[in-house]
């Protein structure tokens, strides 16, 4: 494996990536290409699953079932009895 050095870092940019590592429980190194595969996968669309293939399964399933559902229903959420709009499926005004 590689080292690399990095050179005149902000000082700021040190303490997020600090912060960060904390939050995380990891050490500099960890956390450093962590960000650094992450932030390559954001600049050159690479948009490769980090999910193991069962995990990768699991979530185009969700995807899919929440593709099927109507357009308006998540409009209804918080809504009294008396604002569901009548144009829902089984919607009762009341």
């Amino acid at each position: 494996m590689t080292d690399l050095t990095l050179k005149d870092l902000d000082d700021a940019l040190v303490e997020r990536i600090n912060t960060f590592a904390a939050a995380q429980g990891w050490g500099q190194a960890r956390t450093l290409r962590f960000l650094l595969e992450q932030g390559l996968r954001a600049c050159t669309g690479d948009e490769r699953s980090s999910f193991d293939p069962e995990e990768d399964t699991v979530l185009a399933a969700a995807i899919s079932a929440l593709e099927q559902v109507p357009d308006d229903t998540f409009a209804l959420i918080g809504r009294s009895g008396t604002a569901v709009d009548a144009r829902a499926p089984g919607a009762q005004a009341g």
